[in-house]
């Protein structure tokens, strides 16, 4: 055993002297095996970054009552008998109380609706953005939220506040500028952040404001509400109990952190659909490169491999020299792929439609999980390509391959 062992290393020590030989043919693989990691990396980042951007928006204290059987605000209508009742009920509604009707008391509840506009990039195209209007004590329901510059909008005022991700991408939303929404004109009051979740994709806005502005009174998309007590579990269920009792249309309450969770999943779901068919195909791709590539090193040290064995060397050092050289090649190339990932891929801004058909902007987040996946896949092209060259070199024909190079 200790003989086989001194053999093999002796074997990848030629192997890997000889690298020099092929130089250009090899760093295309190495190239090859970087462009796979990179690929599958960024489709894997993105989906992570749309994933954190939606978790962190939603909180398992807060209750989103919704309409219409849907799951999301859009197509939700939710009645103004029913409000009222829930914020004069009494007993175990699950529900912090507050004053009835008092919407400006602070986080009890926030009506809220939701409406695209259009705003100009800074590249002069037009994109559809979600204008929020909310009650005064729906900022304080997002807890991650903070205003960053200026302040908040005042109840009836034509004001709204930009969240830090579209403040950063439109100039025309810095503090005291007016923009157009709608038919009518708006001056940006404030900035806010919110720890980089999807509500920093949003303009907020004065509820009954939005209404007027855009023909939309008496409608309430979405009633967020703050659960009592310290289970919000057994606060949701009794929520839920209480309005099954109301009349007219079924009402649902889905814990904010599940809202966003599910419309995280579908996304992250698709985004990984086609990553992942697009990584493989440029790993097949790699493969074949890497077995051209070993196997052109199994003929250009024909003559070494086929002196070697004359001298009593076996076959099983050829075939395991010849398969670390592509292994190893694969492994640089998955860690150059790896950390190019990291530095151009981790905090890059992008964007998507997000649930309201509404642009949504989130950063990209490379994971060392992320980094793991891609880099496996990456050492998988040197693994498989090398198989089979590594087999030929250990069947070389001794005397051909001799007398082929004399």
């Amino acid at each position: 055993m200790s003989s086989t062992l001194k053999q093999i290393f002796l074997m990848i020590r030629v192997n890997l002297g000889s690298l020099p030989r092929r130089r250009a043919i090899s760093l295309s693989m190495v190239l090859s095996v970087v462009l796979v990691v990179a690929v599958l990396a960024g489709f894997l980042a993105m989906a992570r970054g749309f994933e954190a951007a939606l978790a962190g928006a939603g909180s398992p204290d807060i209750a989103v009552i919704l309409a219409g059987g849907t799951n999301q605000e859009a197509g939700s209508d939710v009645p103004a008998e029913a409000i009222r009742s829930l914020a004069a009920a009494s007993g175990d509604t699950g529900i912090t109380r507050a004053d009835p009707g008092d919407w400006a008391s602070g986080s009890a509840m926030s009506r809220e609706v939701v409406v695209a506009v259009d705003i100009k990039g800074a590249d002069g195209v037009e994109q559809t953005l979600s204008l929020r209007g909310m009650d005064p004590g729906g900022p304080a329901m997002r807890e991650r939220a903070r205003l960053s510059e200026g302040r908040l909008f005042a109840p009836g005022g034509r004001e709204i506040v930009v969240g830090a991700a579209l403040a950063d991408a439109f100039p025309g939303l810095a503090v005291g500028d007016m923009v157009r929404l709608g038919a009518v004109d708006w001056r940006v009051a404030g900035h806010f952040t919110s720890g980089g979740s999807a509500f920093e994709s949003e303009i907020w806005a004065d509820m009954e404001a939005v209404q007027s502005a855009f023909d939309r009174q008496g409608q309430v998309q979405s009633l967020r509400v703050r659960l009592a007590g310290g289970d919000p579990e057994r606060a949701l269920a009794a929520l839920r109990k209480r309005l099954s009792t109301l009349p007219g249309p079924p009402l649902a309450a889905v814990s904010e952190a599940d809202l966003y969770a599910g419309q995280a999943e579908r996304t992250e779901s698709l985004i990984r659909l086609f990553g992942w068919p697009i990584a493989l195909l440029m790993a097949v791709g790699a493969t074949a490169g890497a077995l051209n590539t070993m196997m052109s090193s199994v003929s250009d040290r024909a003559i070494e491999t086929a002196t070697l064995r004359l001298l009593g060397f076996a076959r099983l050092p050829a075939f395991a020299a010849t398969w670390a050289e592509a292994v190893l090649l694969s492994a640089v190339g998955a860690a150059i792929g790896a950390i190019a990932s990291r530095l151009a891929f981790d905090g890059w801004q992008a964007s998507t439609m997000g649930a309201n058909n509404t642009k949504m902007a989130f950063q990209l987040v490379v994971t060392p999980d992320v980094l793991l996946v891609a880099g496996l896949l990456g050492l998988a092209v040197g693994v498989i390509g090398g198989a089979l060259p590594a087999l030929a070199a250990a069947r070389l024909p001794l005397g051909a391959a001799l007398r082929a190079n004399a």
